[in-house]
């Protein structure tokens, strides 16, 4: 029934909406930078269906992995594309914080957000046996005993807030890898003694291991007792965030149009079941709440990397 309402709802949106009769007049594709499967390639993918629903027209998602520092050669697919809301990004934060900085032909106006719409439920956790339980008894143990991190790219956010949050804390790690995969079994291997990994990846476990406090601004709910690492250390609350982006100069009957059925697909039961089953955050923030956040998250980004080169 709740599938029918939703349907309904769009059936509705197509017809009264001015901007969706004239967009899209034809086949319109989201780009994500990342493999198949993970939390911005499922959620997007359920937007690419709801405005094929809505519109009559071809949706399609296409996948361009390419690494986690970058160069992001899904972003620059985008940027390549028209500026007519035919081709769309997924994009995780740092395409528009991070691809500016590093020379690849990204400039800080290059992209305008559509919305953000998830934050993962990335987390700092070690085995049960490991002599902590959250940061400050990690960083107090890490005085007197090599701490081996690992991480899925020195570049990534939750890498630099991990980073951030122990020099903060008065210590550092003796060692860090970056790891294709960060799993139970890293952590039973011993190839790491503190992993910086998404929620999902240790949910099989979670019983048998300690998480040290999640990176972003408020509490996994799933994490009883488990406190971000930003309340720990004392630090700002960046985060990896996803969000939709067009080039600039697409015109804002079309960034409402794909922002309207993206918020009708955001509040949906399948979305929302993803965010209690798994601890990501699934929401919607508006055009100008997502630029105000991307102006804020350079900011914090630029004195991250400061703080860091010290």
């Amino acid at each position: 029934m709740k599938k029918l309402m939703a349907s309904a709802a769009l059936a509705v949106m197509t017809a009264a909406s001015p901007a969706l009769a004239d967009y899209p007049d034809g086949p319109v594709q989201f780009i994500v930078p990342w493999p198949p499967g993970d939390f911005e390639d499922i959620l997007t993918r359920m937007i690419a269906d709801d405005m094929a629903k809505a519109t009559g027209q071809a949706v399609s998602v296409v996948n361009r992995p390419g690494g986690g520092d970058g160069p992001f050669p899904g972003a620059l697919e985008v940027l390549a594309a028209p500026n007519d809301g035919s081709v769309v990004g997924s994009f995780v934060i740092g395409v528009p914080v991070v691809g500016p900085n590093i020379d690849i032909g990204i400039e800080a106006d290059s992209f305008v957000p559509v919305g953000i719409f998830l934050t993962y439920p990335f987390v700092l956790a070690a085995g049960a046996d490991a002599p902590y339980s959250n940061m400050e008894e990690l960083a107090a143990h890490a005085q007197d005993n090599d701490v081996v991190l690992g991480h899925f790219g020195a570049g990534l956010t939750p890498t630099k807030v991990s980073f951030v949050a122990a020099k903060t804390m008065g210590f550092e790690f003796a060692d860090d890898s970056a790891f294709d995969l960060l799993d139970c079994n890293t952590l039973s291997s011993g190839d790491a003694d503190v992993i910086n990994t998404t929620l999902a990846l240790i949910e099989p476990c979670l019983d048998e291991i300690k998480v040290l406090g999640n990176i972003g601004a408020d509490p996994i709910a799933k994490l009883e007792g488990v406190e971000t690492l930003a309340a720990q250390a004392g630090i700002a609350p960046l985060e990896l965030w996803n969000g939709l982006f067009v080039t600039k100069g697409t015109p804002q009957e079309v960034i409402d149009t794909i922002a309207g059925i993206a918020k009708q697909t955001m509040a949906s039961e399948a979305a929302q079941t993803l965010m209690q089953e798994t601890g990501a955050a699934v929401y919607w923030q508006d055009q100008a709440t997502s630029q105000a956040r991307i102006e804020a998250d350079r900011a914090t980004n630029a004195e991250f990397s400061q703080f860091l080169s010290e």
